[in-house]
């Protein structure tokens, strides 16, 4: 039977064949080793077509993105996780699907599938600290919130990218163009942020078997990255010293 680190590397050995969701889903497997993903992914089947269903078939897109609004936000009340933000449920998405609450990547991912089902092609935007969502109307492209479902200017965009701009030491008033952060982010580079975030979370932590375990998928999926390699090598160093040779999960 294959491990649940051989099951990640197949779902994203290839980008024709990745599936989003379903890699997304099989993250948890690090914690969850029984949970079903397939079931996971029928619950968001289910949810999607129980919108479609609402929707006729020659609803405008801009009536399918308020009506997916009003049923991923409203009725179905997903909304951020501000309580326990780096909690790291908010990083599984049957966690998320269960408790409603998460942080904008998994919620993104959730509201990503359920567009699709309504014919709406909403693609992730990897916006320095604040995953986003984007989305081609016919009157222009619509940038949208996850935590909310809103749609965000450029004065709401500037002010996402304030910490970034501290942190990168710019000046509040220097010009900088937003569309360098608005491309669309591949499938293949939301799950490494979302394997990113998960590493910070357990490197604070000092949980080194959990970090292992999300630095192995980190190089199943970016095998190219010699970064990750390393990083990947001076984690199973530090546990071989501590504990012996480390085993996969």
């Amino acid at each position: 039977m294959p491990s649940a680190l051989d099951y990640f590397a197949t779902l994203v050995a290839d980008d024709e064949g990745l599936n989003l969701a379903e890699a997304a889903t099989a993250i948890a497997l690090v914690d969850v080793p029984h949970l079903d993903v397939q079931q996971v992914m029928a619950e968001l089947d289910r949810l999607g077509e129980r919108l479609r269903r609402r929707l006729p078939s020659d609803a405008a897109p801009s009536h399918r993105l308020r009506m997916l609004n009003q049923y991923f936000h409203g009725e179905l009340g997903f909304a951020g996780n501000v309580n326990d933000y780096y909690a790291i449920g908010n990083s599984y998405l049957h966690e998320v699907l269960q408790t409603r609450r998460g942080i904008p990547i998994t919620l993104a991912i959730i509201y990503m599938e359920l567009a699709a089902h309504v014919g709406l092609r909403v693609k992730g935007v990897s916006f320095p600290g604040h995953f986003l969502m984007k989305l081609r109307l016919p009157q222009g492209e619509v940038v949208l919130d996850p935590f909310s479902g809103r749609s965000l200017g450029r004065s709401e965009l500037d002010e996402f990218l304030s910490p970034w701009r501290e942190r990168a030491g710019l000046a509040p008033g220097e010009p900088m163009s937003l569309d360098a952060f608005l491309g669309t982010a591949s499938p293949r580079q939301i799950l490494a942020r979302m394997l990113r975030n998960l590493k910070q979370i357990h490197m604070e932590q000092g949980d080194l078997p959990r970090l292992l375990a999300i630095q192995q998928r980190l190089v199943a999926l970016l095998p190219d990255d010699q970064a990750e390699k390393a990083e990947l090598a001076q984690c199973l160093a530090q546990i071989r010293d501590r504990d012996g040779p480390a085993t996969l999960h």
